[in-house]
């Protein structure tokens, strides 16, 4: 069996394109999603996208898909920033009824047994929690007890958007990037788990034509997501010091 585990999407749809094409290519079996396909700038476009897989999907939900259910249901967003909530609010908008419905549906986690690896957690930031930041950098000890009863031979997180492979309190833990909103060289990250282990993906497109599609919605923030998180993100190393150690208390974007 082989899965493709597709994170922090952010409604992306150029890079979701490039990706699915690969998946393909793959031969993939099944697909989990693992949260903050929202918010972005093609927020429809991009459910409509997942919707169309012509191999099973799973949803995890992630804190950005929460904090949109909870604009559509007139909900004040008094943990965001200020400056997040246009985003949101935007996007709570250009859902279709079908689109809410769906992402009703999600769940906090999803378990998997996979031949060669046993059982496997696909939560969206850690098993308790969906803002919780860690990066590779976090000392274990900080983020032990998060993992300690998950009873999984490995957990599938991301949040954070940088990949990365460690094991904490005996559990192997594993980011799979993001695909529509990385941290370090411009592209889209996932991840490929099948009988050999885990697989980190990491897929090119055309950032310049994305950049232009992105630029031409009416997102809030559309021109800086093309420059910050398509054209030029930020290193791994500038946002590991922007979280700091991260750590049980951590909280954060994420997004």
């Amino acid at each position: 069996m082989r899965v493709a585990a597709l994170y922090d999407i952010h409604g992306n749809l150029p890079a979701l394109e490039a990706v699915l094409a690969e998946v393909r290519d793959a031969g993939v079996d099944e697909v989990i999603v693992g949260g903050d396909v929202l918010p972005g700038p093609m927020p429809a476009e991009t459910l409509d996208l997942l919707g169309s897989l012509d191999v099973p999907a799973q949803y995890v939900r992630g804190n950005g898909d929460r904090e949109v259910l909870a604009a559509v249901d007139g909900h004040a967003l008094i943990t965001v920033p200020p400056v997040h909530q246009p985003p949101i609010r935007w996007c709570a908008a250009a859902l279709r009824p079908e689109h809410v419905a769906s992402l009703r549906t999600w769940r906090a986690t999803v378990r998997l047994q996979l031949p060669g690896i046993g059982p496997v957690l696909f939560c969206h930031a850690t098993p308790r929690s969906d803002t919780e930041i860690f990066t590779r950098a976090t000392p274990e000890g900080r983020i032990a007890i998060a993992f300690g009863e998950t009873r999984a031979a490995m957990v599938v997180c991301g949040h954070t958007h940088m990949q990365f492979d460690r094991t904490i309190a005996g559990v192997r833990v594993v980011n799979a990037g993001s695909v529509g909103m990385p941290f370090g060289e411009p592209g889209a990250y996932w991840l490929q788990l099948d009988e050999g282990g885990p697989r980190f993906r990491w897929t090119p497109y055309d950032l310049e034509a994305a950049a232009a599609r992105i630029r031409a919605t009416a997102y809030p923030g559309a021109a800086e997501f093309a420059a910050s998180h398509v054209l030029a993100p930020p290193s791994e190393e500038q946002m590991i010091a922007a979280f700091g150690e991260g750590g049980p208390s951590g909280r954060g974007r994420g997004a």
